[in-house]
């Protein structure tokens, strides 16, 4: 049984923009259920009403924080609410208290990206120590606690614990593993805010020391990277899927990180994400128009009618309705998808809903698009959850062009809810999603293309409506595969927990 403390910036119901918040909002209760004592520490962000109704059972804690990083003394309030077994921790502080989502605002990211989360990490790194919580034995969880910092965010988790505490002998029973859920995004500073950051001076060189000689820069303007000091110091490196932790170590997926992400084989390990099923389950979705099961599937058409109706679409059944969700930027193939869309709507019958986030050029292309399918094609801005099961339950077909996907969630939710992938041959979607052979005796649950072009993504669409108009029973067989597919917590909290293991089993690093 482990002291297991996430760090996070996301965590649903909490805060969310996209998978890094349903892990974080999930994993910790699966982990709490099989015995572990479990805390998540995360940003209490205060961004209009909706945010306060959501820390609404988090009662202030008497116990606070003084950090001392970017030129100044900055005092930390925690709050804490506990909730099914897991004892969920919000760092309170002015830096997080501004419209916009967890890193952007009307104008852009937010430049002090860097300071508030590096603060979250100091807050995080002193949570074990100081706070008396309630929801297990109100008992301080300690030094002998296991870390699992979050992406670059939370990147400085496993330094802090390395230059500042066991310098002075604490957490020395304490590791830290490192979980990569997308190696584009990495955190940089520039080298001379470094001074900022509260380490030890001799830290910045000590840092660039761990890294293999190809990687160190011995310059003073050398900017210092979240993530890449994390992957070295880290006593271990997980990823969202087996196939990512392969990718990440070859140029093309390792976004220059990919030799000393190599040098580090030996520590890192693929666990490919789950869902929750008590969230995404058909039978019992609160959101949608009606629930199914595989056992009986006539919920969905009424989920699918619904949908039509609540878009503005002509109320037709028997047309394949194809759906995409994700951010509107270039990682998720977006381009590449808008491209296809006159090809699709040449399709006698062939409707398509979007939703999303993003890239503003995007969203105006998409209006575009409306303005002239209005009959065929819609696109929603921004996340709604409600919406987001709606459209999973009403589509027959998603529609994931995504240039990488580390693991990938949507995929794994549409399958959930008989809704057929279409995919493109990378990370998670490889690893999940495999290619329906007409041939074959009852194998596949969608289709995943390669190369990722314009033509090859219509081709594969081209050929799931095809199936879908033409084949009902195979159309069925793929619907049930889908949904039959084992996509809980539960495999990959074991392999969770056998990485804790292996973090114990030798000394921090």
């Amino acid at each position: 049984v482990y002291n297991i403390v996430f760090v996070t910036t996301e965590a649903s119901p909490y805060s969310k923009t996209g998978g890094l918040g349903d892990v974080c909002g999930s994993l910790p209760i699966v982990l709490a259920g099989r015995g572990h004592r479990v805390m998540v520490v995360s940003p209490r962000y205060l961004n209009g009403d909706s945010s306060k109704q959501a820390y609404a059972n988090a009662v202030e804690m008497e116990e606070q924080s003084r950090i001392y990083c970017f030129g100044g003394e900055h005092e930390i309030r925690y709050y804490h609410e506990f909730r099914a077994g897991v004892d969920w921790v919000f760092v309170d502080h002015v830096f997080y208290h501004r419209p916009g989502t967890p890193y952007r605002g009307v104008n852009g990211l937010f430049q002090d990206n860097q300071l508030r989360f590096a603060l979250l990490c100091y807050a995080a790194s002193e949570a074990p120590l100081v706070l008396r919580l309630g929801g297990n034995s109100n008992s301080v969880y300690g030094e002998k606690t296991i870390f699992v910092a979050n992406d670059w965010h939370s990147g400085l988790v496993p330094v802090l614990l390395a230059a500042k505490y066991r310098p002075r002998g604490v957490y020395t029973e304490a590791r830290c593993v490192f979980v990569i859920h997308n190696m584009a995004y990495q955190g940089m500073e520039f080298a001379t805010a470094y001074k900022n950051l509260g380490l030890p001076n001799e830290w910045h060189l000590t840092i660039e020391s761990m890294h293999p000689k190809w990687a160190r820069s011995n310059h003073s303007d050398e900017p210092f990277n979240f993530l890449k000091s994390a992957i070295a110091v880290a006593d271990r490196i997980v990823t969202v899927s087996q196939i990512y932790s392969r990718e990440i170590t070859t140029p093309k997926g390792g976004y220059g990180l990919h030799k000393l992400l190599k040098s580090r084989n030996g520590v890192l390990t693929g666990i490919t994400n789950g869902i929750d099923d008590n969230e995404w389950n058909p039978s019992t979705d609160k959101f949608i128009a009606s629930t199914y099961s595989i056992d009986n599937l006539s919920g969905k058409i009424d989920c699918k009618i619904a949908l039509q109706k609540e878009l503005g679409f002509p109320v037709r059944p028997d047309l394949p309705l194809i759906g995409f969700v994700g951010r509107l930027d270039y990682q998720k193939g977006i381009d590449i998808l808008l491209s296809t869309i006159p090809d699709i709507m040449k399709e006698e019958g062939v409707q398509l809903v979007m939703m999303g986030s993003g890239d503003a050029e995007y969203e105006k292309r998409m209006q575009r698009i409306e303005s002239s399918y209005p009959d065929k094609y819609r696109g929603r801005f921004g996340f709604e959850e409600s919406v987001y099961h709606r459209i999973i339950a009403g589509c027959d077909i998603l529609a994931m062009p995504s240039r990488f996907e580390p693991c990938g969630l949507v995929q794994l939710h549409a399958m959930r809810y008989g809704t057929v992938p279409v995919v493109h041959s990378t990370g998670g979607l490889r690893e999940t999603v495999s290619t329906f052979d007409p041939e074959s005796n009852g194998e596949g649950t969608g289709w995943v293309f390669s190369p990722l072009n314009k033509d090859t993504l219509i081709d594969a669409l081209r050929t799931a409506v095809h199936t879908y108009e033409t084949n009902k029973p195979s159309w069925e067989g793929l619907m049930k595969r889908g949904m039959e597919r084992k996509s809980s917590w539960d495999e990959a909290a074991d392999r969770y927990e056998r990485v804790f293991e292996l973090a114990f089993g030798n000394p921090p690093y």
